[in-house]
């Protein structure tokens, strides 16, 4: 039975609003299962290597690079890191962002070409900030470059004010989230496993209900008007992830689009990669809160490393995208390797990475 379409655009709602607080209860749950071992793992640094793991390893458990950022600036800005030790971290906190997008991707893995287009959705955003590790690690170990943009750019900021910005989810969400983590505080891991089972049926829902609804001129709209032109794309990515302050949450949104078929990867690129500045925004405002100058160039030296790394990346966008294709169309033929390539990707192979080279 078809429903009304005024249900429809009730349950799509709905289904956004849940989608949305899974998120935000993933965040809290992988935050209380590992958040003191995260404050502990970042403060033991002095290897770059090891620094970089400890950064995808750090955002992979609290899934959120802009909690790990502001960690690393308040770390820096008390002198238990220096700027040095820092930046590898930042650069890892880009990688271990996306394993929300990732989780998001496997509610597809029932239908085998829909999860195809979902996992090179997902897994864009990993293969834009692999490349840039593989040329921006390298050139800061041996030539900082990095550090010294950031310090010319934070001199510039000496002084400044700070300025907050109160996120409209938090104040939409945090009276449903409060209630829910309140019941299941004492319980972490049943909260992470009810959140992603409901994370799973709502983006089920609201696939289904996107399609039903999608006429048209609405597909149009999206292509025209939002995605329309790289430019469109890159500030609608940079705006909400600078007013949500969560980029694990709006390159999350597209996964699902992209999986039903209504956008494609080249639409979603710039988008992603505004998304990558829009989560600096944060710490940024932060640093200069605490008017600690090595706190401001912390976050202007994650600021300048996604910077780098579209200036690289964006005119050759057809590497980080032709892999991310190729990628998808091997792991949707072998769907499991999904699960795989999240659980060793992002936690066991940081974390053997992390004892075998600080040995």
């Amino acid at each position: 039975m078809r429903l009304p379409k005024a249900l429809r655009v009730f349950v799509l709602i709905g289904a956004v609003y849940t989608f949305l607080l899974c998120i935000n209860l993933l965040g809290s749950s992988l935050k209380l299962l590992g958040g003191g071992f995260v404050n502990q793992l970042i403060s033991t640094t002095s290897n770059p290597l090891v620094g970089l793991f400890i950064g995808i390893l750090a955002t992979s458990l609290i899934q959120s690079s802009s909690v790990t950022t502001s960690i690393v600036v308040a770390l820096v800005g008390t002198g238990s890191i220096n700027i040095v030790n820092a930046i590898p971290i930042i650069m890892g906190a880009n990688i271990g962002t996306t394993v929300t997008n990732i989780l998001v991707s496997l509610a597809h893995i029932t239908k085998k070409r829909e999860f195809g287009h979902a996992f090179s959705a997902a897994v864009l955003h990993d293969f834009f900030n692999v490349l840039s590790i593989l040329i921006f690690f390298p050139l800061e170990i041996h030539f900082h470059i990095i550090e010294k943009i950031s310090y010319f750019l934070a001199q510039i900021f000496e002084g400044a004010g700070g300025l907050k910005i109160t996120s409209p989810l938090k104040i939409i969400l945090e009276p449903v989230s409060n209630s829910i983590e309140g019941f299941l505080a004492y319980s972490p891991v049943v909260l992470l496993v009810v959140s992603l089972v409901f994370l799973f049926i709502a983006l089920t829902v609201l696939v289904a209900m996107t399609r039903s609804l999608m006429s048209e001129k609405a597909e149009l709209f999206l292509d025209k008007y939002l995605f329309g032109t790289a430019g469109k794309s890159f500030l609608l990515g940079l705006s909400l992830t600078a007013v949500i302050q969560s980029s694990s949450v709006t390159t999350s949104l597209v996964v699902p689009l992209v999986g039903a078929g209504l956008l494609t990867l080249r639409k979603i690129y710039p988008y992603l990669l505004g998304a990558n500045i829009g989560t600096v925004i944060t710490a940024i405002l932060a640093s200069l809160v605490t008017g600690s100058f090595v706190g401001v160039q912390t976050a202007l030296a994650h600021l300048t490393f996604n910077l780098l790394g579209i200036c690289v990346w964006y005119p050759l966008r057809r590497v980080p995208i032709g892999l991310a294709e190729g990628f998808s169309s091997f792991i949707k033929e072998k769907r499991m390797l999904a699960v795989v390539y999240l659980i060793s990707g992002f936690f066991l192979l940081p974390i053997l990475l992390i004892i075998l080279t600080r040995r």
